[in-house]
């Protein structure tokens, strides 16, 4: 017997209609809820035209580490990926001091 090649689920082709219900008429949790859907499904149908920013976020550590090129690629790699994370360790810190005041 051969398999049946089936679609691709509905909920990863079409959008959220967000003619269903007005936000007025929906509780926070619905709302976010609904987002979260709706991001889920742009994400999954690769809709996300973000990949040229993150390269040059990511690019910048590799420049404040080794502006002149002189370490090997595997060695500024490792110490950019250090560099990110103490800065978004950094920022950790600091929205955990903005929430405490």
């Amino acid at each position: 017997m051969r398999a049946r090649v089936r679609d691709p689920p509905t909920f990863a082709r079409e959008p959220l209609s967000y003619k269903a219900a007005p936000l007025s008429s929906l509780t926070p949790s619905q709302r976010t809820l609904r987002a979260r859907a709706a991001a889920h499904a742009m994400h999954a149908q690769g809709k996300t035209n973000t990949t040229a920013a993150r390269k040059q976020f990511l690019n910048r550590f590799e420049k404040e580490i080794d502006p002149d090129g002189v370490l090997s690629p595997a060695e500024r790699a490792k110490r950019a990926d250090h560099a990110r994370k103490a800065y978004m360790t950094k920022l950790a810190y600091k929205s955990a001091r903005a929430r405490a005041k």
